[in-house]
């Protein structure tokens, strides 16, 4: 119990810091919120005024007749009416703080909800690929969209009803006190009972929105997973697994926001209970009173509306509670990613690597992702400028974790990689990876016009420099025959284009931006034999004076690189050309050979 209370608090503790920016609009809401309460509180008294008005005139007639006549009097409609116009004026004052109160908790609230999303979003950006490798990438947008818009809703509630209700509950004492002790005491005196009740429940609530919110990330990972990757589900005929193991998640889920609610839900039935307690004992107290003459009959009509109006925060501020359970819940999940350990950031002294040479050297380098369980040891390489390196190997061997570890996705365990003398950990990532250009075997396309996904890293390209970069590439042919061209616009992922096309896509980007070195890994994989000839030459056009690193299983491929790197188990167990790596007769001789075998 003393656990949940503590995380709460915690997680409270961190919204704050988001809440300070506003903090005007803040003391603005509870200034709205003081008057709201005040013009509210006040209206009662008015209403006792005008019962008491009328008692007092039915009090000085004994037949129907002579009190009509006073009630037609002008006197009496002198003093009525003031008590009216008053009215209006009070109800008037109290609806426009109302509004002008939602509308500064609105803005509190989308504000404070947009920075958390900004700032979350700027943290996705700094995390290691450890992390998101870890991370389920549909859990990841639940926690930035459903859970944020949970946590809104919960804030939103908390600032409209939270401090109305409070300053209801303090100032509706303060009223009844003033006016008489004694029933103003069995008000005050009931009140623990109705805060206990709520408190209580409240605290059993919080693991269980917590867990709701668990379950909900972990079904919208699913569906994410699922809705991206259904032609492979129809491929092998999953959709029946695949549907079982959603109304696995989804009645989880279902049972859990069913506890859950059901169980915040009894807050407000109790306290009404105890709040029915409360305006009987007002009730029975003040029509005691008016017997005996200690009150008029105006003055129980304000300590009824009172009664209602004190009781009537409770079951607010219990709604409050259990929305801010979930509210809190949520949040956790959300500063869970902000508070996330980053990537290592640059030196302080870190040097911008500019106008690179492409001289790469790799000195006993180890590394592994998981410590137990040992990848890459000891590795040695050398590159000279303009090299063609090629690395080769069975799968898992460690191919494009080097290729990582070059671009400084990761960073090794031991040893040093260095680039024109430049150890990696000294320079800026922004500028070491700018001196790379990257095909991979996966595609990367975002929603927007063919142009704009060439142009990604050469955003001030002109449509001459785009369409002889796409030619070069051999996409120009296929861009031509789009609806629309290069303005075509695609969706994300490249929409209805085939593989090889998003694959000369991302080709072309490189082939426009040409940077000093380059990584081909498996870059044709998708593209037809005879294309792949045609863009082969392309390569070889644009690797010319270039450092280049190329990762292939189709050995055929590599043939004309200048050092072949043959991987298995992390090491690199042969080192050569072509030719000569085929007249050892090694691993790489079997690997080539088995290609080719009948």
């Amino acid at each position: 119990m003393k656990d949940k209370k503590d995380s709460q608090l915690k997680v409270l503790k961190k919204v704050f810091p988001f809440i300070k920016p506003y903090r005007g609009y803040f003391a603005l809401t509870i200034m709205l919120a003081l008057f709201s309460v005040i013009s509210a509180l006040y209206l009662p008294i008015l209403t006792g005024d005008a019962v008491d008005l009328i008692k007092k005139l039915a009090d000085g007639g004994e037949t129907i007749g002579e009190i009509f006549v006073q009630y037609t009097s002008a006197d009496f409609w002198s003093d009525f009416k003031k008590v009216l116009i008053t009215m209006a004026v009070v109800i008037l004052i109290g609806a426009l703080a109302q509004w002008v109160m939602t509308m500064v908790n609105n803005k509190i609230v989308f504000s404070v909800t947009a920075d958390v999303r900004r700032k979350a979003f700027k943290q996705i950006q700094k995390l290691p690929l450890s992390y998101l490798d870890k991370t389920s990438s549909g859990d990841m947008v639940s926690r930035m969209i459903a859970d944020v818009d949970q946590f809104a809703d919960g804030l939103l509630i908390g600032f409209t009803q939270l401090f109305t209700g409070i300053i209801t509950i303090l100032g509706t004492l303060i009223f009844m006190f003033a006016e008489n002790v004694m029933i103003a005491l069995v008000v005050f005196l009931v009140t623990p009972l109705s805060l206990f009740v709520s408190s209580f429940i409240a605290r059993k609530t919080y693991g269980m929105f917590k867990l709701q919110t668990k379950t909900r990330g972990e079904q919208t990972a699913l569906i994410n997973e699922m809705i991206t990757n259904q032609k492979v589900v129809q491929s092998f005929n999953r959709e029946e697994a695949v549907i079982d193991q959603f109304d696995e998640v989804n009645e989880r889920l279902k049972k859990c926001s069913l506890r859950a609610t059901f169980f915040s839900s009894l807050v407000n039935p109790s306290t009404r209970v105890v709040n029915n307690i409360v305006y009987a004992g007002v009730a029975l107290t003040g029509g005691l009173s008016v017997i005996k003459g200690a009150l008029t009959i105006g003055q129980l009509t304000i300590f009824l509306s009172y009664a209602n109006q004190y009781t009537k925060p409770f079951n607010e501020i219990s709604g409050v509670i259990t929305e801010l359970q979930n509210a809190l819940a949520c949040a956790d999940r959300t500063f869970s990613i902000i508070e996330a350990e980053p990537e290592v950031p640059d030196a302080d002294d870190a040097a911008e690597l500019k106008d690179a040479q492409g001289i790469v050297d790799i000195s006993n380098v180890s590394f592994s992702y998981v410590p137990e369980k040992k990848l890459i040891e000891g590795l040695n390489l050398h590159v000279d400028p303009g090299q063609r390196i090629a690395i080769v190997g069975p799968t898992g061997c460690g191919k494009t974790t080097l290729i990582n570890l070059i671009m400084r996705f990761y960073d090794v365990n031991a040893g040093e990689i260095s680039v024109d003398g430049h150890p990696i950990k000294k320079l800026t990532r922004h500028s070491l990876r700018r001196n790379y250009g990257m095909v991979l075997q996966d595609t990367w396309l975002k929603k927007g016009t063919i142009r704009d996904n060439i142009i990604v890293g050469k955003p001030d390209a002109t449509d001459e420099e785009i369409i002889a970069a796409a030619k070069k590439s051999h996409a120009h042919s296929f861009i031509r025959r789009l609806p629309q061209g290069y303005d075509t616009v695609i969706a994300e992922d490249g929409g209805s284009l085939s593989g090889g096309q998003k694959q000369l896509l991302c080709i072309t980007r490189v082939v426009l931006s040409l940077p000093p070195m380059l990584i081909l890994d498996e870059a044709t994989s998708s593209i037809d034999t005879r294309t792949e000839l045609k863009i082969r030459k392309a390569f070889d056009t644009m690797m010319e004076g270039r450092t280049s690193f190329v990762v292939a299983h189709r050995l055929s491929t590599i043939k004309n690189a200048d050092v072949i790197l043959v991987m298995k188990d992390g090491h690199v167990i042969e080192q050569g050309n072509h030719d000569t790596l085929l007249s050892k007769g090694g691993f790489y001789a079997n690997l080539y050979n088995s290609q080719f075998s009948a």
